[in-house]
This record gives C-alpha cells, sequence and structure tokens, in this order.
C-alpha cells in the first residue's frame, strides 16, 4: 500500500453504516487516492462490535474501537466491561467508545447515560486504550464525570467532534485529552468555534470526518465519506497559518500519541 509520508488519518468514521453499503471499495479507493493512510471505524451499538471488528480485521489501514453510544445506553443490563475488555483484545481494536453523554436529543434517560459512560470509562482505565468520548449540552456533567474518575486513576481520551466551548477545551486539555476536529469547522456559521480552537495546542488536535455525517465545505449537504477529511485538514492548515504537509503531519504523529496501538504504515 504506497502511501505518502504526510498522510491523513480520519480518526472517527462509521464505515459499518449502510450508507457505505453500495459503494465501500469504491470510498476506500478514494481514501487512498486522496492520502488517508488509516481510517478509525468507531463503535456505536453492542450488536455492531463483531461488524466493525470484521471489517478492521480484513484491512491494514482501518481500525476500529468497541462501545456503545450515549443515545443506546439504555441497554445498560446488557454492557459488561468485562465483554468490552474481551472485545478490546482483538489487535484491531484501539479504542473503546463513543459513549459520553447527549443531553440534547436525550434518546436515552441521563442517568443510563452517565452509568454508561462511567463502565466505558473503567474499561478505558482497564484496558489502556483511549476514550472516544461524545458530548452535546453536557459540558459540566461531561467533566465532571472525567474529573472525579480521573482522581480514581488516569485514562487517556478524545472529544470527539468538538463542538463545546473554552470551558470544556480547557478542562479536559488539563487531564491529557486530545481534540478532535470535524468539517463542522469548515461551516460559515462556525466563527465561535473557529475562535475557540484558536487556543487550542496544535500538539493536541487530530481530525475525522464523522462520516457518513457532516461533509466539510465545499461538500456540505452530501454524504460525508473518509476521503473529505482532507478538506477539513487544509481548511485547518489555512486557519492556523501552517503548511498543508507540516499540519497533515501532524495531526497524524498526534493520532499515534494518543492511539498508541495502532501501527504506523
Amino acid at each position: 500500500m504506497e502511501i505518502k509520508s504526510s498522510y491523513l488519518v480520519d480518526s472517527h468514521c462509521h464505515l459499518n453504516f449502510k450508507d457505505f453499503n453500495e459503494d465501500f471499495d469504491d470510498v476506500l479507493k478514494r481514501a487512498k487516492e486522496s492520502n488517508i493512510g488509516i481510517m478509525v471505524s468507531i463503535s456505536t451499538e453492542i450488536d455492531e462490535i463483531d461488524e466493525v471488528i470484521s471489517i478492521a480485521e480484513k484491512y491494514e489501514n482501518i481500525y476500529c474501537t468497541v462501545g456503545v453510544h450515549p443515545h443506546s445506553s439504555n441497554i445498560n443490563d446488557k454492557l459488561r466491561e468485562d465483554y468490552l475488555i474481551e472485545k478490546s483484545s482483538n489487535e484491531s481494536v484501539i479504542g473503546i467508545g463513543e459513549t459520553g453523554l447527549d443531553f440534547y436529543y436525550e434518546k436515552s434517560n441521563r442517568s443510563d447515560q452517565i452509568e454508561s459512560f462511567i463502565k466505558h470509562i473503567n474499561v478505558s482505565r482497564e484496558t489502556k486504550l483511549p476514550l472516544i468520548i461524545h458530548t452535546r449540552d453536557a459540558d459540566e456533567e461531561t467533566c465532571s464525570i472525567l474529573e472525579d474518575e480521573y482522581k480514581k486513576g488516569p485514562f487517556s481520551g478524545i472529544i470527539h467532534c468538538f463542538t463545546a466551548g473554552e470551558n470544556l477545551a480547557s478542562r479536559v486539555l488539563d487531564l491529557g485529552f486530545y481534540i478532535s476536529l470535524s468539517g463542522i469547522v469548515t461551516f460559515k456559521n462556525a466563527s465561535q468555534l473557529r475562535d475557540t480552537i484558536k487556543k487550542i495546542p496544535l500538539e493536541r488536535i487530530i481530525v475525522e470526518t464523522d462520516s457518513p455525517y457532516l461533509s466539510p465545505e465545499p461538500l456540505r449537504g452530501k454524504r460525508n465519506e473518509p476521503s473529505h477529511v482532507v478538506h477539513t485538514a487544509k481548511f485547518l492548515a489555512n486557519f492556523y497559518e501552517k503548511d498543508e504537509k507540516e499540519f497533515f503531519s501532524m495531526t497524524t504523529d498526534n493520532f499515534f500519541q494518543i492511539f498508541k496501538k495502532a501501527k504506523r504504515i
């Protein structure tokens, strides 16, 4: 697999979603042509864990995570920490989640979300794999849980698809966490977000698509896919006034700092 040294990583996508059923091979081909060296397919449901692992096992440049999205936290009676620990032993599994709190949609009640979140934190702490954190309209609760749990024993983490404010950013950076930026930063109405990310150290930034959602400009409104992360990365390189290749390499280096189980290609 020939990939240039300044390749990008899509640190968060959902390759098992039905949106990719009809052209999966073409999606991977376009990713390669766009110099996307590695993709991480993120688990959101307990019933899809085996599926995301199976996809990752077939490709040397695809990794995955194991976990349950806060929208599906109402299955806590079925979600066992030992099950996630067992699944995370697979060499293709490099992270835990996505997990966290979503008090905007509240598709699961808050107490279930919190219980699930803490279970994932325990698994992250046990496995030494980073936590992929989804947070929406729950900044204070998310930070408080992370800070309280960190006192019980350290763990690493990423705030995925970051859209929060300076308070959350500052508090998670103090824990040593990383910030993952998606195509949202390119949107015309994201000026407040861009003001916030100006203050985030570049050595803590990684990039993602969250595909099939949130295509960046100039592709907004279309189905997202891993190859589109290049648009977000180019936008950010310009935003931070960095050479593109330098910025690409920096975000890729950051990826390997947080996802220590992943292997460079």
